[in-house]
């Protein structure tokens, strides 16, 4: 029996290559996104009794709640759901505009858990299904120029991976996905968005805006290609809980988790110092 995916923003990037591998494997899928005409474009030519097309914007708890319980009406159970929709905030910690910090973590974080919320019940009911959350390599290393990002992305890893305990009881798999540099419109101009402000001392060395600019089309990832893994993933009978996606991300992975254990063991008696001594 196919399963039933429900993919948030899936208009467009990787969710709209996961959407679409979903398809092509036999599944059902359940795409939504803010922008419904760039929904219909994206799926004009999808097999009518396999998608559903549900505006959705993560940021608003109670459109997330409409969002499933259409889900529901249409396909009865959901299997699969994919957290993708999040966005880039890049620039200096200090040229951030504080509305600017609550809104990368009202979409990255909070519409992560709006979106879990509305879902959870029904996958408890099932006692069964597969959260996918759609991290980053910026939440295993940090980047510079992109603190907030970093921080939305770290805060989806944590609340992943207790999650994951928290859920096995009722037979809930949680993966986090964590992608490098993909060939999407994440740095186009549509997509990301940068400080509001700039501060003489960090233009001296360079702009954000710059530094990151010089990737966009010329990231290694392939995002059909993570589409496809995703789907494999979620056909695992025993999925891990964390995905590094990319050769780059994996290579950045390596040096920073090597990094720390060396950091650890160097520092271990340091540690080891502030325990009870009874």
């Amino acid at each position: 029996m196919s399963k039933v995916w429900f993919i948030t923003g899936a208009a467009r990037g990787i969710g709209a290559r996961v959407a679409q591998a979903a398809i092509d494997a036999g599944e059902r899928v359940v795409a939504t996104g803010r922008d419904m005409a760039q929904l219909r474009n994206t799926f004009g030519n999808a097999d009518a009794e396999r998608i559903a097309l549900v505006h959705l914007d993560v940021a608003d708890a109670g459109s997330a709640v409409d969002a499933v319980k259409r889900a529901l009406e249409r396909f009865g159970r959901i299997d699969v759901l994919v957290n993708n929709a999040a966005y880039g905030l890049l620039g200096n910690f200090e040229e951030l505009a504080p509305a600017q910090i609550e809104q990368q973590f009202a979409v990255n974080v909070y519409g992560v858990m709006h979106v879990m919320r509305a879902v959870l019940p029904t996958m408890r009911a099932q006692r069964a299904g597969h959260i996918i959350n759609i991290s980053s390599i910026a939440g295993v290393t940090g980047f510079d120029g992109a603190s907030v990002y970093c921080a939305s992305k770290y805060a989806i890893e944590g609340l992943s991976a207790s999650l994951s305990l928290e859920l096995d009881k009722f037979g809930i798999q949680v993966s986090v996905v964590e992608p490098g540099f993909f060939r999407t419109d994440f740095l186009d101009a549509s997509s990301v968005r940068y400080g509001a402000a700039s501060i003489d001392a960090y233009a001296a060395h360079g702009k954000v805006e710059d530094a990151y600019g010089a990737y966009h089309g010329k990231q290694l990832g392939d995002p059909v290609k993570l589409g496809r893994a995703i789907v494999q993933l979620a056909s695992l009978p025993a999925p891990p809980r964390q995905l590094l996606a990319g050769s780059d991300a994996l290579a950045m992975a390596t040096a920073t988790v090597d990094a720390r254990r060396a950091t650890m063991l160097a520092d271990a008696a340091l540690s080891a110092s502030t325990d009870h001594v009874d």
